[in-house]
């Protein structure tokens, strides 16, 4: 099929009905906006299947180092955001990094009625933005040149922000500029780890409603932070969102001596989702980092199924990093660990243990439960602790607590009357 013979109509409609099939979008407002705006209109230079395919990004600025600087995010992403953000008409919305597609959807969704503002710090990528929407017919969203981390305060306050490149933090700004019950859908990273995670607020608090695993162009400005590399030997990159390890020669040492393994027993299909994993051991393995392995490279005994991203942690001398092999009938993997330093042989274990707890009571569940403090909360005003974890960062204090599976629950309550 060429260009000349596409229909964006049948392209868009294609695309929609997908989603719709994937569960990705949910509300009649959501699929009436998908099929409506033009989203081809909102990528120059892109061809029109380009435009249309449904689980791609296109590109829209890029640095002198050829990283991208700026896109318009696939259509599955921006769909489960805006079932995310539940926006109905009337309403005010900010949008934090602008492109111009998001902010059509917006405008259609609060209608009229409603107000759209949309800030972006590069002016390059703002006034795209305002010609895009101006010759889209959008004139009413308000595009404005700022550092989006103080949010726009002249316009709050807001019953939705939604922020559409990925954040290491969350300023105060955006929860000051929010309505007293109003929603934040933010791509935050975890622990390197980036999730959309829907949130309302209560009082000083965000409490999470949903999240999904996706990825996005980083946050410019005040609000930037970037991981922290370490390189172990020469092919081997060790990614923190936290600080670096207190010895970090440690790590090389560990890797020059010999591989212990364990496995968990814990088998996974192909192609099955894996995020509740990747963010369960996130929260709960110390040193927790990701890594790459230069694949043309030989790391001695570091060789990760994965290499271009696998799941590592630190631990003083210590290092272990999460692998897969796939299983005897050749129909899916199972997870184990791979561990290097003194305390390898429990360090395997403990890792794998990890993956089994998981496994038996939070594998189908709900995910964590994430509430966001004001940074400097103390501990005992946080009611989820102990049973939760505590991620510091700038201006907030993320919290993850795991509630157990409905099936856990009734098991152990199978057992606790067997046992009486």
């Amino acid at each position: 099929m060429t260009d000349s013979s596409c229909d964006p109509v049948q392209l868009r409609d294609h695309v929609v009905d997908e989603l719709i099939a994937r569960g990705e979008i949910v509300s009649k407002d959501v699929e009436a906006v998908m099929r409506k705006v033009e989203r081809h209109r909102f990528t120059p230079g892109a061809s029109l299947k380009d435009a249309y395919r449904p689980y791609h990004a296109v590109v829209t600025k890029r640095t002198e180092q050829g990283v991208a600087a700026s896109s318009v995010s696939a259509p599955q992403i921006q769909a489960f955001m805006l079932e995310q953000a539940q926006i109905r008409p009337g309403m005010r919305v900010l949008e934090i990094g602008s492109g111009g597609l998001n902010a059509a959807y917006l405008a259609e969704l609060v209608g009229p009625d409603g107000e759209v503002t949309t800030v972006d710090i590069d002016p390059e990528i703002t006034g795209r933005a305002s010609r895009l929407l101006e010759q889209a017919g959008y004139p009413q969203v308000r595009v404005i040149l700022a550092d989006a981390a103080q949010g726009v305060a002249a316009h709050a306050p807001y019953d939705v922000i939604i922020v559409t490149v990925g954040s290491w933090d969350i300023p105060p700004a955006w929860v000051d500029q929010l309505a007293g019950d109003g929603r934040l859908v933010v791509p935050l990273r975890i622990r390197g780890l980036v999730r959309s995670v829907a949130f309302r607020r209560t009082g000083s608090r965000l409490v999470s409603t949903s999240a999904r695993i996706c990825g996005f162009v980083s946050l410019r400005g005040t609000g930037a932070r970037d991981a922290r590399l370490l390189l172990v030997g020469e092919d081997i990159v060790l990614r923190f969102d936290d600080d670096l390890p207190a010895e970090p020669d440690l790590v090389g040492r560990a890797v020059r001596g010999p591989r212990t393994e364990s496995w968990s027993g814990v088998t996974v299909r192909r192609g099955e989702p894996v995020d509740m994993l990747q963010m369960y051991l996130a929260t709960v393995v110390p040193g927790f980092c990701t890594m790459s392995v230069n694949a043309e490279a030989d790391s001695a005994g570091v060789s990760p199924r994965n290499k271009n991203f696998s799941l590592a942690s630190v631990d003083g001398a210590d290092f272990a990093y999460l692998t897969t092999r796939v299983t005897e009938d050749e129909q899916g993997l199972e997870y184990g660990a791979h561990a290097f330093g003194p305390h390898a042989p429990a360090v395997a274990e403990a890792l794998a243990g990890h993956v089994r707890t998981w496994d038996r009571a939070h594998r189908g569940g709900p995910g964590p439960r994430i509430v966001v403090y004001p940074a400097g909360t103390p501990d005992e005003r946080i009611p989820e602790l102990p049973g939760g974890r505590v991620i510091d960062k700038a201006h907030c204090r993320v919290t993850l607590s795991w509630a157990a599976t409905a099936e856990t629950v009734a098991a152990q309550e199978a057992q606790r009357h067997t046992t009486e």
